[in-house]
């Protein structure tokens, strides 16, 4: 065997492992994980400018955060929590339950603004997940197109999930707030208070998972909103253990951002702003589709393992039942079929290999002369015909001219059988689910 030429790591890096002796189509993704990393290494600078989109969105919400923390600051700075010390001024003769009462009002402002501004941010959230599923179904993207069809095809779901969350967030604040004034003013059943705060918080946890899992439906299915509510339910209680194993690897870089400080609060902001929210949506949209694939499309009728490469696909043959063809690929052999047989490729075209030629005429002709012109074509043509008489037969045309016919057939009964299935009345779908 001759040896290889080696090429240069400029040469391999602009060629790609595609274009090398090495590469096989077994190095294609044939897991969620594998697709994963795949997406990740080979369409990262896809993933920050998403990233960079979805934050534009995410500004207001971003700005009310921090709003809320500088103020809840500055009021524990200069909160007359100290009066009575030094000068004493001004004179404050009860400050049992000021701070309490204080927190309950910036809250109820603060937090009602997460609404308004999470409205805002389910543009960004709703372009951006239409193209990372675009990602994971390895379809073609053109990112400032798509995240337009994106806001177009799937807001009013994503507002719906914001809302839930951001809703769910403001009355569980709330009550909390308002249990810690309760309790520090001295009201009776103190214990049930700090129970309905806990209750609260735990609504929230739930409120956050169910928000991923409407995002992921709402972005993959056509449903409506009360639809969309009860099928993020049942897939968060049904698969609560995997929910919450990739609810944290999903947003692990948020709790970086937020519960952390000095220098691992700042490298977890600038992953936020770079591509922490791409990475987010790709690891739940990932994660959903494995989900939708063992729970949702086989008994819908919809194909699984979209994105994937099967290993163990079968090939069509004898003894081996084909598999059902894309909408696409019966589109593309239905316009084959209109357009009729090749004539270049269903009956034999004699080669150019011989002495006949077209006589040519002179620049001063006679009859003669357009009579040789004549008889030369005809010997062509008729040599045409002799080969193509004598080569009919050939199995390569055979073979062609059976498997268009087979083809055209097929068509034509899936056509009749399609027309026959019309007059009957469909069985109605889970209302769960229309594919987009």
């Amino acid at each position: 065997m001759a040896d290889r030429e080696r090429k240069g790591l400029v040469a391999r890096w602009l060629e790609g492992k595609e274009r090398s002796e090495d590469y096989a189509r077994s190095t294609l993704p044939t897991s969620r994980w594998a697709l994963f990393w795949d997406i990740l290494k080979g369409r990262f600078g896809k993933l920050v400018l998403v990233n960079l989109l979805m934050v534009v969105t995410i500004l207001p919400l971003a700005a009310v955060i921090v709003w809320r923390v500088l103020a809840l600051g500055v009021q524990g700075t200069v909160g007359p929590y100290g009066a009575g010390l030094g000068v004493g001024y001004p004179i404050l003769p009860e400050l049992v339950g000021y701070a309490e009462m204080s927190a309950l009002q910036a809250d109820l402002l603060f937090f009602a603004l997460f609404i308004p501004a999470g409205a805002i941010a389910a543009l960004g959230i709703s372009g951006g997940g239409y193209i990372i599923r675009n990602l994971i179904w390895t379809e073609g993207i053109f990112v400032a197109n798509d995240f337009l069809r994106g806001i177009r095809r799937n807001y009013w779901n994503v507002l719906e999930a914001v809302l839930v969350l951001t809703v769910l967030l403001f009355v569980a604040r709330t009550m909390g707030n308002l249990a810690d004034w309760l309790v520090a003013m001295g009201a009776d059943g103190a214990g049930w208070l700090i129970a309905s705060k806990v209750v609260g918080y735990i609504f929230v946890a739930f409120g956050i998972l169910l928000f991923f899992w409407m995002i992921s439906l709402g972005i993959s299915y056509k449903q409506g909103p009360w639809a969309l509510f009860r099928n993020a339910v049942v897939m968060t209680v049904g698969t609560f253990p995997q929910t919450v194993f990739f609810a944290a690897l999903a947003t692990w870089p948020v709790f970086l951002a937020i519960f952390t400080s000095g220098f691992f609060a700042v490298i977890g902001v600038l992953i936020l702003i770079l591509f922490g929210i791409s990475y987010m949506l790709l690891v739940w949209l990932d994660y959903s589709q494995w989900a939708f694939d063992k729970f949702i499309n086989p008994n819908i009728g919809v194909a699984t393992g979209r994105g994937l490469y099967s290993k163990d696909k079968p090939k069509n043959g004898p003894g081996t039942s084909p598999e059902p063809d894309s909408a696409a690929m019966r589109e593309y052999r239905r316009m084959i079929v209109a357009q009729g047989k090749s004539k270049l490729v269903c009956r034999p075209i004699k080669p150019i290999d011989d002495d006949l030629e077209v006589y040519q005429l002179p620049e001063s002709f006679s009859r003669e002369d357009l009579a040789r012109l004549r008889q030369s074509k005809e010997a062509i043509e008729e040599d045409t015909r002799a080969y193509e008489e004598e080569h009919k037969d050939d199995e390569r045309y055979v073979e062609y001219n059976r498997q268009f016919e087979e083809r055209e057939r097929a068509l034509r009964e899936e056509d009749e059988g399609t027309g026959k299935k019309k007059k009957k009345k469909a069985p109605k779908p889970p209302k769960m689910l229309n594919k987009r």
